[in-house]
């Protein structure tokens, strides 16, 4: 993964007040630490940093260059999002060195696709693998082609580039074959819903009622005639 090089400012205000009026000003409240320095707090630019994050993934490396002279590679170790905005909160960066070793958690992707009439669960979407700083994979790749129900992918069938090696345990499910449940399955799970009547169904109802109604009306006129032609 190329680095991405983007500016950024010391920060000289912090707490919750410090770091809104910072993204009210269009940027990103972040701190630098690592290598055992004291953490440096910055703020970066929000579209840049957003730019380089939809197209690099949680993982990109930043060629950061402070106003104050300092220059510096980082990654992303923590980044803080508004669900509703979809914004950026707060980022940790950690600071690295080229040839340095570092171990992160990698998307992973599923390629293929299963046999017919199964279901996949990702049970897990990410990887922890170590690689070089400046060569840390955006994703990685299992593949799911023509597995059958009952199957699993693990860890250690995760392919893995050159210079990367794999971190997490190798018998960790990254995803499960299931069978899909059947349309006779679907149907036995479902709660039964009474259907409500349609306004003819209920006009008729009423029609047939009122009829019912009448009747006893209709036969003592009858009779009261029959007492008067008496």
């Amino acid at each position: 993964m190329s680095e991405v090089k983007i500016s950024a400012e010391p920060r000289t205000e912090f707490g919750k007040g410090g770091a809104r009026r910072t993204r009210r000003a269009g940027k990103v409240p972040a701190v630098l630490y690592g290598h055992g320095e004291k953490p440096k707090h910055i703020a970066l630019p929000a579209r840049e940093f957003a730019a380089a994050i939809r197209k690099g993934g949680a993982n990109q490396l930043f060629a950061i260059e402070v106003s104050d002279g300092t220059q510096v590679l980082a990654l992303p170790k923590a980044i803080q999002r508004d669900p509703i905005r979809d914004s950026f909160e707060h980022v940790d960066l950690l600071l690295v060195r080229r040839g340095e070793k570092v171990t992160v958690d990698v998307p992973v992707q599923l390629t293929g696709e299963a046999a017919r009439d199964t279901l996949i669960v990702h049970d897990h979407d990410t990887l922890s693998v170590t690689a070089d700083a400046t060569k840390v994979p955006d994703h990685l790749e299992a593949s799911i082609e023509g597995l059958e129900a009952g199957s699993q992918v693990t860890a250690a069938d995760v392919e893995l580039p050159s210079g990367v090696e794999l971190a997490a345990d190798a018998d960790q499910t990254v995803a499960s074959v299931t069978a899909a449940p059947t349309a006779e399955q679907l149907e036995a799970t479902l709660p039964e819903i009474e259907t409500p009547a349609t306004e003819a169904e209920e006009a008729a109802e009423g029609a047939e009622t009122a009829e019912a109604g009448e009747t006893p009306a209709a036969e003592g006129a009858e009779s009261t005639e029959a007492k008067t032609e008496a």
